[in-house]
């Protein structure tokens, strides 16, 4: 079973977004707005068959981690 879609949320009056939040200068997120995440999803899609076992987890996240895991 591939990623859940997700859904945009909606604005809570007593929750930051994260991109509030987060440091939008540290080299991590300044990567991360550079990489076509939808390339990684197209090619990665194949491994996932889409109606078999639990959801998997989400394909940003699994690159990131192995990126993290290299550097």
């Amino acid at each position: 079973m591939g990623p859940k879609k997700r859904h945009p949320m909606l604005g809570d009056l007593f929750q930051q977004d994260l991109i509030d939040q987060i440091n939008l200068a540290h080299p991590l997120v300044k990567q991360a707005m550079l990489v076509d995440w939808s390339a990684f999803e197209g090619s990665w899609a194949g491994f996932f068959p889409p109606k078999k076992g639990r959801p998997a987890t989400p394909t940003r996240l699994v690159a990131g981690l192995l990126y993290l895991q290299h550097t």
